[in-house]
């Protein structure tokens, strides 16, 4: 069976296979999610629905293959890809005097609380990224871009080890109109000698991230010919724009975006 639903507020329509149950066993490998036995279709159903919210929740749709198929994005939950290269992390940018992160969703309370502020009081994001700054990196966009309330999120890349350093990359973009239907990749970067793959993975999960928040289109000025190899195409007026639908009609190079 196909098993067809909808991810946050990404545009697209996600599937996966699901074969049909063959008896008791629970879709949970190794046994039921409640510790029972699954006794019948509904218990069967319940124990998937579990399973694939702890999927989704713990990245399925970033990490699996895709096809289209009838309009929807057809999941292979057994090409599992690293969504980054190996002996890299990436996250979010925490934001250390206000307790959130640099998420679409953390954003929107933290845009509440610093426009809550009267003008005689400094933001508290003094902090913001600031090992990000020892590591050698520029994070004026980003801290301008929350102060503007249009930061839409804020990654990091850093060495996969015990102490999460030294700090490699970032990545940031912000919310081009006040519907949030169109996201700007504004900064993109690597640190001398990280593999470019870090730098790819950055973008591809900022597009991630700003989908799963309602973007339908990304748009930057970043001048790097490499984002054509993730789905970014030349638009009118210079730089590059992407759709997120994945089912969205082929790109039409009159139209420019």
């Amino acid at each position: 069976m196909l098993v067809i639903f909808h991810w946050r507020r990404d545009p697209n329509t996600y599937a996966i296979k699901v074969e049909f149950p063959r008896g008791a066993a629970s879709p949970w490998t190794g046994g039921s999610y409640t510790g029972l036995p699954v006794t019948s279709p509904d218990g069967w159903a319940v124990d998937f629905a579990f399973r694939l919210r702890l999927e989704l929740d713990t990245g399925l749709v970033r990490r699996s293959g895709r096809t289209i198929r009838d309009g929807y994005v057809l999941l292979d939950v057994h090409d599992d890809t690293d969504v980054w290269p190996a002996g890299f992390f990436i996250s979010r940018v925490y934001l250390n005097a206000l307790e959130l992160s640099a998420s679409p969703d953390d954003l929107e309370r933290v845009h509440s609380i610093l426009g809550s502020l009267p003008a005689s009081v400094s933001p508290p994001l003094s902090e913001a990224g600031a090992w990000l700054a020892r590591a050698g990196m520029d994070v004026t966009i980003p801290k301008q871009l929350i102060a503007e309330a249009r930061l839409a999120c804020w990654l990091q890349a850093y060495v996969d080890n015990a102490r999460g350093e030294p700090f490699v990359g970032q990545a940031a973009a912000s919310w081009e109109d006040k519907r949030r239907t169109i996201a700007r990749l504004d900064l993109v970067h690597i640190q001398p000698g990280v593999p470019s793959g870090v730098r790819d993975a950055l973008v591809r999960l900022v597009v991630c991230e700003v989908a799963e928040a309602g973007a339908l289109r990304v748009v930057t000025a970043v001048d790097d010919p490499e984002l054509q190899g993730l789905g970014f195409r030349p638009a009118n007026g210079g730089g590059f724009a992407l759709h997120t639908r994945s089912t969205e009609p082929p790109w039409d190079p009159a139209a420019g975006t």
